[in-house]
């Protein structure tokens, strides 16, 4: 008997996807992962660790299987909390549930899974492995889970190929209302449970109160640009080389307060992220307020109205060679080389056209649609028809 070691997480899915592995005569353990201590930033009623665990716990006693908990508080802290922390104190949008998957969970948690003898690491993620014999040597695939509504292969994008060899998402062929049905059954108490929301294994987190506790308030104002401001009108359209353009389409617009007019003030440029809508408090405008850009050395907001606003669109993003990486090093672009695929800069946005250019410095995605609210990062993942092959951090 194979042993799989899940990670019970205190969801219906998880739940679920140890219950599979039950039946398909797999050894099963289940492991909580404790990843969080400071309730004073959490919203407590949505998802606190002490009720995920019991929950998990009774799954464990239900399926009989063993369980027991794991704390990687000091770990989360260090490799995914610091790391929010630095990002958004340099003006950029980290993804902290990618992060987690491959800093935490198929990397600190995967290695204790192994240490206890595991042979794989489950989760339940929508997502499914595949593997191709290409060349007679064993390569594993990424696929987009069966459920179009729910695939998070988005989220796993940062896997390798060491990763992937040892996981296994059960659930990753079924569509939720199957899940949840599966634990109605069985009379799991986390059957009618919530998804979770906000980060990974914290709960819900009030992420302006999260991030004061090491990025202090200053105070700065919110400036709105007019969506017919020169800024817009000058777009240079004939290149010496498709190089010189991909460089023009991914260059940031710079703005300056004089660019437009004073609509409001902040508490700090670093807690706002491109594309953000909330939170900006500035009535009176025909359409809503969205923001276009943040400048976080002078500590002003740049915003425009309606989601339509050109200052909210780019038909090209730039990954760097540190931030590119391959799930299939076999599919690895050499400099000068392009490739066709299907992208996402963010989870659940619809698969869209574009085109890689692989260069001496790093890779450029240009979009056949331009994109809103590419956002410094965040990661970038490109797909062959449902496999994910690679991603990026947005540069």
């Amino acid at each position: 008997m194979k042993r799989v070691i899940v990670g019970l997480s205190g969801g219906v899915d998880s739940s679920v996807a140890a219950y599979l592995l039950q039946q398909q005569g797999y050894e099963v353990i289940g492991l909580f992962m404790k990843n969080w201590h400071d309730d004073s930033v959490t919203i407590s009623d949505e998802c606190p660790w002490l009720d995920d665990s019991n929950d998990a716990m009774l799954v464990a006693e239900k399926l009989g299987i063993p369980f027991q908990t794991v704390d990687l508080s000091e770990q989360y802290k260090e490799r995914i909390v610091d790391y929010m922390f630095k990002e958004y104190e340099n003006g950029r949008t980290p993804n902290p549930d990618v992060l987690c998957n491959r800093e935490i969970k198929f990397d600190v948690f995967m290695k204790i899974a192994l240490d206890l003898g595991a042979d794989y690491v489950a989760t339940g993620h929508y997502c499914r492995r595949g593997v191709t014999n290409e060349g007679g040597e064993e390569t594993y695939q990424l696929l987009a889970g069966a459920d179009g509504n729910k695939d998070q292969s988005y989220f796993l994008c940062q896997l390798s190929q060491e990763q992937l060899s040892k996981a296994l998402f059960p659930i990753g062929e079924l569509i939720k209302p199957e899940v949840r049905k599966i634990a109605a059954e069985l009379d799991l108490v986390t059957a009618e449970k919530k998804d979770s929301q906000g980060l990974c294994f914290i709960g819900k987190v009030r992420l302006p109160e999260f991030l004061q506790q090491q990025l202090k308030p200053k105070e700065g104002v919110i400036v709105e640009i007019d969506k017919d401001n020169d800024l817009y009108k000058n777009t240079q359209t004939t290149f010496a080389s498709k190089l010189d353009e991909l460089e023009y389409l991914t260059t940031k617009k710079v703005y300056a307060v004089t660019d437009g007019k004073i609509v409001g003030k902040h508490q700090g440029a670093h807690y706002f992220t491109k594309g953000q809508r909330k939170g900006l408090g500035v009535g009176g405008t025909v359409e809503p307020l969205f923001v276009i850009d943040t400048d976080v050395t002078e500590n002003v907001i740049y915003t425009g109205q309606g989601h339509a606003h050109p200052g909210l669109f780019k038909s090209a993003l730039f990954v760097t060679n540190e931030e590119e990486h391959w799930i299939r090093e076999d599919l690895q672009l050499d400099s000068g080389k392009t490739m066709d695929v299907m992208a996402r800069i963010r989870y659940r946005q619809p698969l869209q056209k574009a085109k890689l250019y692989k260069v001496d410095s790093g890779l450029y995605v240009e979009f056949e649609d331009p994109q809103s609210a590419i956002t410094e990062g965040q990661f970038v993942a490109w797909y062959l028809e449902d496999e994910l092959v690679g991603s990026g951090v947005i540069s």
